[in-house]
């Protein structure tokens, strides 16, 4: 049943389109800016989004007519996007203002790590993946996304700019590479 071939794939996919650890400097700033970020809270927000989007996103398309391989390649175009934005350090999509009493749930929750990346990537690995294992490589992430949240200080002294700037950038390329991956697998 469980395959842990296909749960390291889904992890490390999800992983990389959550990019918590590419998160940090936002996560502090938030912090700074609110005093204190409700590690907890965030991550069982995040998690009930990203289950709930990956039991009922497929009934959801079937309403408006969207077939799984459309919406698998239009995933696989935003995964492509931000992971160009992740190697070319630009903003391709656009982050909202940051409202400091739900600072956990916006933008922590949603769409840090519950994000449109994440729902379409959910969506396409569900395609892609068996479910059990989808489900674990969620449960791994949020578990992953829990201990950075909890740590994101001593996280940002260990690693520090330059660090950060390496780690985003080959998770840019490890996406983009799933992005033409998740392609070619929908339409050749």
């Amino acid at each position: 049943m469980f395959d842990f071939k296909e749960i390291a794939s889904v992890t490390l996919i999800l992983f990389s389109v959550i990019d918590i650890v590419g998160a940090v400097p936002v996560i502090v700033d938030l912090r700074k800016k609110v005093g204190h970020i409700e590690s907890e809270k965030a991550t069982l927000v995040a998690g009930f989004i990203m289950i709930a989007f990956l039991f009922l996103g497929e009934r959801i398309l079937k309403l408006f007519g969207v077939d799984i391989a459309s919406f698998a390649a239009a995933g696989a175009i935003i995964i492509f996007l931000i992971g160009l934005e992740m190697i070319l350090g630009r903003n391709i999509f656009k982050h909202g203002d940051v409202d400091t009493s739900s600072a956990s749930i916006v933008p922590i929750a949603f769409p840090i790590i519950a994000g449109a990346g994440t729902m379409t990537t959910l969506i396409s690995l569900r395609a892609t993946y068996e479910l059990a294992n989808v489900l674990v490589g969620v449960f791994v992430n949020l578990f992953l996304v829990y201990l950075v949240l909890k740590s994101s200080a001593w996280i940002e002294r260990k690693l520090g700019r330059a660090g950060e700037d390496i780690l985003r950038r080959v998770f840019g390329i490890i996406l983009i590479a799933i992005a033409v991956k998740l392609f070619k697998m929908n339409f050749m």
